[in-house]
């Protein structure tokens, strides 16, 4: 996603584990409403915040630390669900252990932000969402390494489908980068973009490392902790970077001289904030009433959203190479989404097979 307010992993078997018994008793129609709701939070969500990323930089925004910050800096939404849950049980480990999680995961989380906002500063909304897609390649590997993710033909095919449509977006000569970017910048854009997918990528990886390893419990209420307490660390590590940089000084300046307006300026900051809290809580949501497969899914399809909603409303160009791209980037994201869809398949009947087998009382 870009965004990196992507989906925190959570095996499609335990996602039940906490649930308030009314959410369990609501009807069919009831039960569909609170999903289409929170596939347009996170669709939505993610959609608006990597535009008003862009309309920032537009239009006098130039604070790399504060794109940064409003990453993470409404994290207290998050609060609101996090209250209707029932308190969750003591983890395994020692509070000093799940603090340095927090500490180490926040802090890659905030080096990422940065790495996308660079790259969303030098490249347009849609080519920025187009390069973004290439996570499902680098989280495919990463998780191989780090969680023994089976690494197939389809996965396979999805990785080198990425990666070429990665390349084409590097190698077009009719790059529509934002005026007053150069091609070096473009290129910079370019790799930060890139570098913040495969970061991403890497973090989900050591995010789902912490739940079945350390933390050994992944409850709807552990992830919505996980995520709150994560971007509390970021946001801190933001602050720190826009005092420590002296951005800070530009601030005032800056909103005196954003094009729309000082009262546009501190909308677009709050709405940016606020999408990406908005993004945040309709994965959770997904991961809370479906399974984490289909978080995922919908996560991945809001990346092919983004461009097209940046060709109407900023007018990017939409040349034959990003269209190429574009298309092969679908390619590789159906592979990726076919084999997960298959792998969801054999854990149900392996499911079903045991559930058989307790039943039959000649087991």
């Amino acid at each position: 996603m870009s965004g990196n307010q992507e989906p925190i992993l959570v095996k499609e078997e335990e996602s039940v584990e906490g649930i308030p018994s009314p959410l369990l008793k609501l009807k069919s129609w009831q039960w569909w409403v609170l999903v289409s709701t929170n596939i347009l939070f996170l669709i939505g969500g993610q959609a608006a915040s990597v535009l008003l990323g862009r309309f920032y930089y537009d239009e006098g925004g130039n604070s790399k630390w504060m794109a940064t910050l409003v990453q993470t800096a409404a994290f207290p939404i998050l609060y609101i669900p996090l209250l209707l849950l029932p308190s969750s049980e003591p983890a395994s480990c020692s509070l000093k252990t799940i603090v340095l999680i927090y500490v180490l995961l926040g802090v890659i989380i905030a080096g990422d932000n940065m790495l996308y906002s660079v790259g969303l500063l030098y490249l347009s909304a849609s080519t920025y969402s187009l390069i973004c897609a290439t996570q499902l390649a680098f989280n495919a590997v990463f998780s191989y390494f780090i969680n023994a993710q089976k690494f197939t033909a389809l996965i396979l095919n999805s990785v080198v489908l990425l990666s070429f449509s990665a390349a084409l977006i590097a190698l077009n000569d009719d790059a529509d980068a934002p005026s007053g970017v150069s091609r070096s910048k473009y290129v910079v854009g370019f790799v930060c973009t890139l570098a913040a997918s495969a970061l991403y990528s890497l973090l989900l990886s050591l995010l789902q490392f912490s739940f079945e390893k350390i933390l050994k419990k992944e409850t709807f209420s552990v992830v919505l902790e996980m995520q709150i307490y994560t971007s509390l660390v970021a946001t801190c590590v933001a602050v720190i970077g826009l005092f420590a940089s002296g951005e800070w000084r530009t601030l005032h300046g800056e909103m005196e001289g954003y094009h729309k307006g000082q009262a546009s300026y501190v909308l677009t900051l709050v709405g940016t904030a606020v999408s990406w809290q908005v993004c945040s809580v309709g994965v959770v949501g997904l991961i809370f009433l479906v399974t984490s497969l289909f978080s995922n899914v919908i996560s991945t399809l809001s990346l092919a959203v983004t461009p097209l909603a940046a060709l109407a409303v900023f007018r990017d160009k939409m040349s034959g190479v990003k269209v190429m791209a574009m298309l092969i980037a679908l390619w590789g994201f159906a592979s990726y989404v076919y084999q997960n869809h298959l792998d969801d398949l054999k854990v149900r009947r392996a499911r079903k097979h045991a559930q058989a087998g307790q039943l039959d009382p000649h087991c």
